[in-house]
């Protein structure tokens, strides 16, 4: 049986590797940056698996659980912001015993951390190309 703690555990690793990359951001560092960012989208990947073996998959309609980062070169904060805040409420939803809102939640989340990466990657190619 997957415990509470485990899922825990990982949201609070990820944000603490969030919070890293957003000083890495503020700084510049880059490298910084994308190491702890993919730590993050680690920690959360672990997590969604974790409430995988909780959850009966067959039972949760993902398909309302969309969301819609607007993931852009000024606003990459923003949605950083947004996961903090996705994370934040994750656990006390967890800690509280409501298990498919905090899965939503990571859920949620995770796309978030997908729609940056994506963004990242792109710049980099725009870049490469343009030398």
């Amino acid at each position: 049986m997957v415990s509470n703690d485990k899922i825990l555990k990982a949201l609070e690793s990820a944000t603490s590797y969030l919070e890293k990359s957003v000083s890495a951001l503020k700084s510049g560092n880059e490298n910084s940056f994308t190491e702890n960012f993919w730590h993050v989208a680690a920690e959360l990947e672990y997590a969604i698996f974790m409430f995988s073996l909780m959850v009966q998959e067959e039972s949760v309609d993902k398909s309302k659980w969309k969301p819609n980062p607007d993931v852009k070169k000024d606003n990459i904060r923003n949605v950083l912001a947004e996961v903090q805040g996705m994370l934040d409420n994750a656990k006390k939803f967890l800690t509280g015993g409501k298990v498919l809102d905090a899965y939503k939640s990571v859920y949620v989340a995770r796309h978030c951390v997908f729609a940056v990466e994506e963004n990242l990657a792109k710049k980099k190619r725009e870049q490469s190309k343009a030398r």
